[in-house]
């Protein structure tokens, strides 16, 4: 049952990458300007960074349990805990609360950690 927690927390955290990086494109950059040009092809690759970040994230997640080191186990999921529990306080912070993605964040912890 644990196994399938971790891997239910990993395709929620690719699942969320994608939002954040398809809203990102569509919602945020679509109404942003940013000048000049370069800063914002800078400031768009680095917002992709953190999707990119994520989904390999949540391959690990998915991957933990046929990795038959426990350590490896354990460090993933402290490892993503925290990343994804930041994002999810810095996202619920920010926004006040008014924006569904620390929410889902906070599931990729829950599930995470009880799989642990």
């Amino acid at each position: 049952m644990r196994d399938l927690l971790l891997q239910c927390s990993g395709a929620a955290a690719i699942v969320l990458a994608l939002i954040h990086g398809m809203l990102g494109e569509t919602k945020v950059f679509a109404r942003a300007s940013i000048e000049p040009p370069r800063l914002r092809t800078l400031i768009r690759l680095v917002w992709q960074a953190g999707t990119v970040a994520w989904i390999g994230g949540g391959v690990l997640l998915l991957a933990a349990p046929w990795m038959e080191s426990s350590l490896a186990r354990h460090w993933i999921i402290v490892t993503l805990a925290i990343v994804f529990g930041f994002a999810a306080l810095a996202n619920a912070w920010a926004t006040r609360g008014r924006h569904f993605g620390w929410l889902g964040m906070s599931a990729v912890v829950a599930l995470a950690v009880a799989g642990y």
